[in-house]
């Protein structure tokens, strides 16, 4: 693995699950360091702070972490309503930038930031939105498979996605629809929906659904029934109340059935279903963002990939609201 010489200084913003998550994966890559730290709550940032034996600098706000010098990319995991804001400040402060997703709340927000990310990239600055499925081993394989053509098209997409999400979310940002307006759907679902498009490279035309928020402020259940490029049926069901995490999807081609069921591959032909080796490798957000800074890979999640998962999930919930088909542009 190339190696930054020096390390690249990352900042963390929002010390969370998350943002302890992209800490591990920095050191577990080994060519990054964390040299600042912040949350709102100040308790968070100075525990990880303990926790890594970190000589990061826990900054007491955003506005002072932008006036860190020795910051080289910061890694944003607060709550969606802040991305635009923050991420729109670390682009002007010349930072590479990962962003957890959803990217933003509003559509026109996240129109301004892909544009802000193509002109970063004229600066050698990458922007990149955390979809860590993109870099996982088992999808880049289903990725390479479909992409070859040797399978045919694709003729038929079926996903099925359970957690025990709701429990999570009790008396978190997750389950306020002022900062969360697209529940599980929009929150942990908006990896899945975003790997529909980037497995298939179909974009979405038609959809309709129906949701539940099962006694909390955000949905938590639902069931969409959707149409995609090339007249491509695509069913998907969100379980955001089971009992435990799993996840199926079923990619139907023209030669083969293509599928990850229980985070293993498999492929079906002539009737008969056999397992498919997961041979891509296995890499994370945090890596992936450290190629393409380095330059030995390209950006695989830039901003722009957020578009098609925002206008899908809006047209889930004006499907519900109205009882209607709705049409994407």
């Amino acid at each position: 693995m190339p190696v930054a010489n020096p390390p690249l200084r990352f900042a963390i913003v929002g010390c969370g699950r998350m943002g302890r998550h992209h800490c591990e994966q920095l050191i577990r890559d080994g060519r990054g360091s964390v040299t600042a730290l912040f949350d709102p709550n100040q308790a968070l940032a100075k525990q990880l702070q303990h926790d890594l034996s970190s000589p990061a600098v826990v900054a007491a706000s955003f506005e002072a972490v932008l006036q860190t010098a020795d910051v080289d990319a910061v890694i944003l995991c607060t709550p969606t309503g802040e991305h635009y804001r923050q991420a729109t400040a670390s682009l002007e402060r010349g930072w590479h930038v990962l962003c957890e997703k959803p990217l933003a709340n509003s559509r026109e927000e996240i129109l301004e930031l892909i544009g802000r990310g193509e002109e970063a990239a004229k600066r050698k600055r990458v922007f990149a939105i955390g979809y860590q499925r993109r870099y996982w081993s088992g999808f880049r394989t289903l990725k390479r498979e479909i992409a070859s053509g040797k399978w045919g098209a694709v003729r038929a997409v079926t996903t099925h996605a359970v957690e025990f999400w709701q429990r999570s979310i009790t008396g978190t940002w997750r389950d306020d629809p002022a900062q969360n307006p697209g529940g599980f759907i929009g929150d942990a679902g908006s990896h899945k929906i975003d790997m529909i498009f980037h497995l298939t490279g179909l974009a979405p035309r038609e959809v309709f659904a129906r949701t539940w928020k099962c006694g909390s402020g955000v949905e938590i259940v639902a069931s969409i029934s959707a149409v995609l490029g090339e007249d491509v049926p695509c069913t998907v069901d969100f379980i955001g109340h089971a009992q435990h995490l799993s996840e199926d999807v079923s990619i139907h081609c023209e030669r083969a059935d293509l599928l990850l069921r229980h985070d293993q591959l498999w492929i079906a032909r002539d009737g008969k279903l056999e397992p498919l080796l997961s041979d891509e490798p296995d890499s994370s957000p945090v890596s992936g963002l450290i190629d393409a800074i380095l330059g030995i890979a390209t950006n695989l999640c830039p901003p722009e990939c957020a578009l098609p998962v925002f206008d899908f999930t809006r047209a889930v919930f004006r499907s519900a609201e109205t009882g209607q088909n709705v049409f994407l542009r």
